[in-house]
């Protein structure tokens, strides 16, 4: 998700330490930000004046509060839910959801002998139990608006390695950390959900740790590296679903490692073939995106187009796909599209089809998948040949989906000029090995094509072109007899193949 003016955040624990930096960071963004905190009500109202006091730089003349302090237990499932819809109803959505609320257990668990309602127990409803209802509550309030969205829960590296001092925090953190890797799935509606964890930073409860011991662990992470954490988390869609681990000693790295999910990763691949490794592609789902359409009929297409912003609903058809196009191709026939002539009738009767949008192929990355689509990941490269592929995003139904090795502007070429040579080859000329064929304008792009197909097929080729360059480029590419019409009469050419 990019962060842009306008978006809206609720951050649970948002009135001191993590919570607290980061409401700050993002109302330096210009982002709406309420805080849901448990503390005393002059230092929440505090934290929100700090709060409107940055947004207020990006936006004057609001008819509603550019931030909020909500006074609530987060373990009260009644007062979280009113102020989700409190923060809802003055913002008109929720963007980013961040759980920050966290304590630790207030006696040694060895030295406990009560029934743990106010010590263990507690420490678990307040880090794990209300970290669940917080998510769960906004995936409802983002699946609501139909919108992408961004939810971080507060984990901790006493959630990844035992915390002895703490084992009930250690065993909460443990759970928020799995919790939130489960919901991965979660991306497919556009949902982004992570779990970021820091290692000591110095707040209020890290202070009861002692300062010798943090530094046997490298010292005190910086505030500045968690907001820089939580921003990756926010703004980079392929982390959907991610645990990130933040420590002095090895600054930002992704738990687990590629090498431990490979223990308990189970293999979709045919016994004895090996899966392709999926290269991990950088975007960002927006609330809306640029296409090209054509506004009125003609063949000069810059006259005939214009750019516009086009919203993106979510979550898409259960049985679309959405993709992220990185190339496009252009064709001659987009002037006869945009004239209208590729669809036969009058201009009056075409012209109340009008917006229609342009653009015929396209190659790219899935962005999100319906829940009826079961074949097919987000981040796998998938090209496309339909109408619409000038535009940042386009929504096909599953079955037009192409899987491709790679998102390369090679794979453009194959889809009209690739496939076309090969069906006027196979299907219409019924090629065979042996024999010669003959190829016209032959440097072309599918001339290039059907030349190649021809040799890899075992033939002799003869290629037709223009020019000293276009004949080079095809003897290049194996062709037996190059015949450049601009230097001999084709008429009088006498040549033999052997």
């Amino acid at each position: 998700m990019k962060l842009e003016l306008g978006l809206s955040a609720l951050i649970t624990g948002g009135a001191s330490g993590i919570g607290k930096a980061l409401s700050l960071a993002l109302a330096e963004k210009g982002v709406f930000v309420t805080i849901i905190d448990f503390c005393h009500e002059a230092r929440g109202k505090e934290v929100a004046v700090l709060l409107e006091s940055e947004i207020s730089k990006f936006h004057q003349n609001l008819n509603f509060p550019p931030a909020m302090f909500i006074r609530c237990d987060v373990t009260d499932s009644c007062g979280v839910v009113a102020a989700f819809e409190r923060h809802v109803g003055a913002y008109g959505g929720l963007d980013i959801c961040i759980n920050c609320a966290g304590i630790p257990t207030s006696v040694p668990f060895h030295k406990d002998e009560t029934d743990g309602v106010k010590s263990w127990r507690r420490a678990v409803n307040v880090n794990l139990l209300a970290v669940i209802d917080c998510t769960r509550i906004a995936i409802r309030c983002i699946q609501t608006a139909k919108k992408p969205g961004v939810i971080i829960n507060l984990g901790s590296s006493s959630g990844l390695y035992p915390m002895y001092l703490d084992p009930i925090y250690s065993a909460s953190k443990g759970g928020v950390v799995l919790f939130t890797r489960s919901l991965a799935p979660y991306r497919h509606q556009g949902i982004c959900i992570n779990v970021l964890c820091p290692e000591f930073v110095r707040t209020e409860m890290a202070a009861k740790v002692g300062d010798k011991l943090i530094e046997l662990w490298g010292g005190y992470v910086s505030m500045d590296m968690v907001v820089k954490g939580a921003f990756e988390l926010i703004t980079d869609e392929s982390k959907a679903g991610s645990c990130l681990w933040i420590t002095n000693r090895r600054g930002f790295e992704y738990w687990p490692s590629a090498s431990e999910k490979e223990k308990y990763s189970i293999s979709t691949s045919p016994p004895g073939k090996r899966s392709s490794t999926k290269t991990k592609w950088r975007f960002q789902i927006t609330r809306s995106f640029e296409k090209v359409v054509v506004n009125t009929l003609s063949h000069n297409f810059r006259d005939a187009t214009s750019i516009v912003q086009s919203p993106l609903s979510l979550p898409i058809k259960s049985n679309h796909v959405l993709l992220k196009i990185i190339y496009a191709g252009v064709n001659a026939s987009d002037v006869n599209f945009s004239s209208g002539r590729n669809f036969g009738g009058k201009d009056q009767d075409l012209g109340s089809c009008l917006p229609f949008d342009a653009g015929f192929e396209a190659v790219g990355i899935i962005a999100a998948t319906g829940n009826s689509v079961k074949n097919l990941e987000v981040g796998t490269p998938a090209a496309v040949m339909t109408f619409g592929s000038y535009a940042e995003f386009t929504l096909v139904h599953y079955k037009h989906i192409l899987r491709v090795a790679r998102p390369d502007p090679e794979v453009v070429a194959l889809l009209t000029s690739g496939l076309t040579a090969s069906i006027a080859l196979k299907e219409a000329g019924r090629m065979e090995s042996g024999k010669v064929v003959l190829v016209t304008a032959a440097a072309g792009g599918t001339g290039q094509f059907a030349v190649q197909l021809a040799k890899i097929a075992g033939n002799k080729v003869i290629a037709t072109c223009g020019g000293k360059e276009k004949a080079m480029i095809l003897k290049e590419l194996g062709v037996d007899r190059v015949i450049d019409y601009k230097a001999e009469d084709m008429k009088s050419v006498h040549f033999s193949l052997k």
